[in-house]
């Protein structure tokens, strides 16, 4: 589609601006105000995804040096540096800020940050909701660590089992606070779940077919799907578990009719798939960046797409492996076996294509490659243990064990953690226009991998001669103590890893080399505009004509014309081809997304002493809202437009 049959679609009726006009008046009209003010009432989705990945890595520092904590207690037999109910709280907040505060938010971090500029839009749709799950977001995680700190938090680990997490066993506030925090967190993960999910199919640019929507955006886009199908059920079961602590229902007491095992099909049903919406982003990340430095398109586009799709579909289906010690028929469990070995092969389908993109390329070796290859590696082999966790006979001899914990982390740190930072280390100059430094991220890269075998290679084995899991101490003599002692020494080495990593950010985000647009020059949208990009992304919406816009358009990307640069306005394309449909205005700075927020905080704070809190809780919070959608008048004035 030629940037003429394109402005065919859009209304064109006032003067045309210059060049550096154009670009002036598109600044006054899509930037944040200055100052406290605009800090807070930003909807510039740039600036939200910074706030989030930024927060996201607090959450993971902190829960990093839980685990330091717990690996130092676990180092020798017989330490007291913990006490059991300290442990306890330890592990669980670990695990909880990892899973609910770390892993999900930092994943629809980067979706927020860069699906606008990779499908070629100003915007992401319904920026105040954005704005709004960010400060829920960040009062949720920090209401749960005020609670730790003051010694309320919660102690029953980060699935909070029942009836260990009900009103019998865990009396006081504990819990409590847990449940509310899964409530909060889940709040903005749906709200950017469906911002994604109408950013990619309503505003990608022109001849962005689905055929030619980057890899990392199809992740996101499935992950956002199941994102809007798992996390109801961990907010239906989390309410239930609160109601029958504060006022007495009985969904999870079975002397009164209600069934414990309800809680773990509640909680696995999201628990599961909640490993592949953490996956599957990652999956994007590499998707991005094996072709920038294998200097080749992708190897099976098609298939790989088909292959996110799968593993996003089967993911609803094996949440039972999780219950197999549980007594249930057998012969359910034989599907959820063949179910949970069955997703291994859209994954395997991904892994040969990316070997196949590297074998058939000319690959450059620089710090994301390395995180990326590091990452084939090890989530292999946490991929070979979990097809051994499929097998009833082999889950019911090592469940519960230290097997167990050594799988996932090799899944979820392996999976996602080092792509991540294989992300970080190739978007760094979009997101700050400086380059991080390629000797520091070696050390990175090669800390960290050493660090994350020597921590969690042993605990198979410990597993495996019968360690089990949660247990804050351990008597000599069990053939236990040099294996925890390596783990520890393992854990050590990888935060020396996590410590030159920031060293890396700090020094490159004010001495770092000065980034071109497009440093690694890579094929996908994001790198058509500048680094940092301009509030308003692009001066002119660019018109696709390939997968590989930027390789494929090597004279420039033929553009769209026709918007308003008085205001803020949108274009909107079909679904399927990407044709251009209609212009929609984009909202303004506004300061009621994060009073509806606060509003929401005190509401759900307040829960947990009180009920009456939910009807009064709720007269701010209209307030708020009514604040945030009141109908505001359009001026009628001429229509400037890009030329």
């Amino acid at each position: 589609m030629s940037a003429r049959d394109a402005s065919r679609f859009i209304r064109r009726d006032g003067p045309s601006l210059g060049e550096a006009e154009t670009h002036a008046r598109l600044e006054r009209t899509w930037a944040t105000p200055p100052g406290l003010w605009g800090w807070l009432s930003s909807v510039d989705h740039k600036q939200v995804g910074r706030r989030y990945i930024v927060t996201a890595f607090v959450f993971f520092l902190l829960a990093g040096l839980l685990a330091l904590a717990m690996r130092m207690q676990l180092a020798g037999p017989n330490q007291t540096l913990l006490t059991p109910d300290r442990y306890n709280q330890i592990f669980t907040m670990h695990g909880t800020t990892m899973m609910f505060l770390f892993a999900v938010p930092v994943m629809e971090a980067f979706a927020i940050y860069l699906v606008p500029l990779m499908v070629g839009t100003r915007a992401i749709a319904f920026p105040r909701l954005n704005a709004f799950s960010y400060w829920v977001y960040l009062a949720g995680g920090v209401m749960l660590w005020v609670a730790f700190i003051l010694n309320v938090g919660p102690d029953v680990g980060w699935f909070s089992y029942v009836p260990l997490s009900g009103p019998q066993f865990s009396p006081g506030k504990r819990a409590d606070f847990w449940a509310q925090m899964v409530t909060f967190t889940e709040v903005a993960a749906l709200a950017v779940a469906v911002e994604i999910i109408v950013t990619v199919l309503k505003q990608r640019a022109p001849g962005m077919s689905l055929n030619r929507i980057p890899l990392f955006v199809w992740g996101q886009l499935v992950t956002s799907f199941m994102v809007v199908f798992a996390m109801p059920a961990v907010m239906v079961s989390s309410s239930m578990l609160i109601m029958d602590r504060l006022i007495g229902t009985h969904f999870f007491n079975p002397a009164e009719g209600g069934d414990a095992l309800l809680w773990q099909h509640l909680f696995w049903f999201f628990g599961h798939p909640e490993v592949y919406i953490i996956f599957l982003p990652a999956t994007g990340f590499v998707s991005s960046i094996l072709p920038t430095f294998a200097r080749r398109p992708i190897f099976g586009y098609t298939a790989l797409v088909l292959a996110l799709v799968a593993t996003g579909f089967l993911g609803f289906g094996l949440w039972v492996h999780h219950m197999f010690a549980t007594g249930l028929p057998h012969l359910g469990n034989s599907f959820y076996t063949a179910a949970s070995m069955a997703i291994a092969i859209p994954s395997g389908i991904q892994i040969f294509c990316w070997l196949a993109t590297l074998w058939d390329g000319r690959p450059r070796f620089a710090t994301p490659l390395l995180f990326v290859i590091g990452f084939i590696v090890i989530f292999v082999l946490g991929g070979l243990s979990g097809i051994m966790l499929a097998s009833v006979p082999i889950d019911s001899q090592v469940h519960d064990t230290y097997f167990v914990v050594a799988h996932f982390h090799y899944v979820l740190i392996g999976g996602a953690v080092f792509p991540l930072f294989g992300a970080i280390y190739y978007w760094f100059p979009k997101f700050t226009g400086r380059m991080l430094s390629e000797r520091a991220g070696a050390w990175n890269f090669g800390l960290f991998f050493v660090g994350f075998n020597i921590a969690f290679f042993p605990m198979h084995i410990l597993g495996l001669i019968g360690m089990p899991r949660r247990v804050y101490s351990y008597p000599a003599g069990l053939g236990w103590d040099d294996l925890n002692l390596l783990s520890t020494a393992g854990a050590v080495i990888l935060a020396a890893g996590v410590l030159v990593f920031l060293g890396n950010v700090w020094h490159s985000l004010k001495h770092g080399l000065v980034a071109d647009d497009n440093p690694w020059g890579a094929a996908t949208l994001e790198w058509a505009t500048a680094s940092p990009p301009p509030s308003f992304n692009f001066v002119h919406i660019p018109v696709v004509t390939g997968s590989n816009p930027l390789w494929e358009e090597a004279d420039g990307l033929p553009v769209v014309s026709g918007l308003r640069v008085d205001q803020r306005e949108l274009l909107l394309t079909s679904v399927v081809d990407a044709a251009p449909e209609v212009r929609e205005p984009s909202p303004e700075p506004s300061i009621w997304p994060l009073l509806s927020a606060l509003a929401v905080t005190i509401l759900f704070i307040g829960s947990i002493f009180t009920p009456w809190a939910v009807v009064w809780g709720s007269i701010p919070l209209a307030v708020g809202l009514i604040g945030w959608f009141w109908p505001k008048s359009a001026p009628d004035t001429p229509e400037p437009v890009i030329e």
